[in-house]
């Protein structure tokens, strides 16, 4: 039995999420799929290294499964690509040692959340960036997302819905955005994430960017773990699993 690695992107537009769910497509569901019909209808366990929403999509989503057949990574990498559905795709496999676990080995996250600044919906974006054509003080949100950083309680930036349990303190060692003519993205790189943290945290840089707070007012939010009115959890197309990252051994 051999453990291995797959790095791998898919379009979550027509996902019920990334985790396996009775009479629902997930990706999970259609890995498992695949994986059993390769090991002759055995069931094979995918695990990965976070559990995306409905709509989410991925480009360095990171799973692990363990196998007994003996194929070499690009092997692996053809015959999985070859049977998945056109809107999930294997980048890379490689075998790993045993103890290598795709969620609790990440040492690190990196998730962005793209947006349509344009004053016109773009029909062609609609499943892949949210469209947000409201005037936006990038200044404040520059200011905002300085205070994010570091190593924070984020109580009041995690859904009422979660069911984490223990510490809710996370470092986030980068929060910042690009912007590209009518394209904008932020860049959200850390330890860690509750349950729709990232998209909690970009509505409420858009709310101080569009003047509805001061940024200030992020340390009051941390501080009392309530975050108001402020912030509301922003739609799922905009958001991508960007990138997993792994301690060397």
């Amino acid at each position: 039995m051999k453990r291995w690695k797959c790095t791998m992107s898919y379009d979550g537009t027509l996902f019920y999420g990334f985790q396996k769910q009775p009479n629902k497509r997930t990706v999970q569901g259609e890995l498992e799929k695949v994986l059993s019909r390769m090991h002759g209808g055995a069931e094979v366990r995918v695990t990965g290294s976070g559990r995306t929403d409905a709509g989410v999509h991925a480009k360095g989503q990171v799973i692990h499964f363990d196998s007994p057949l003996h194929l070499p990574p690009a092997a692996w990498k053809k015959a999985l690509n070859a049977q998945l559905p056109e809107d999930i795709y294997i980048n890379e496999a490689e075998s790993v040692s045993d103890d290598f676990h795709a969620r609790f080995s990440a040492a690190e996250k990196e998730y962005r959340y793209f947006l349509h600044t344009g004053s016109e919906a773009d029909v062609f974006k609609r499943n892949y960036e949210y469209h947000f054509p409201y005037e936006l003080d990038w200044e404040r949100i520059n200011e905002a997302c300085r205070i994010f950083e570091g190593t924070h309680d984020f109580t009041a930036f995690s859904s009422k819905k979660a069911t984490v349990k223990g510490s809710k303190v996370r470092t986030l060692y980068e929060v910042s955005f690009r912007k590209n003519g009518d394209s904008a993205v932020f860049i959200v790189r850390g330890s860690g994430f509750l349950y729709n943290m990232v998209r909690i945290l970009v509505g409420t840089l858009l709310d101080i960017g569009q003047g509805k707070a001061e940024p200030e007012e992020i340390r009051t939010m941390i501080a009392k773990k309530d975050r108001g009115n402020i912030g509301k959890t922003m739609p799922p197309q905009g958001l991508y699993l960007w990138k997993v990252i792994y301690e060397k051994s």
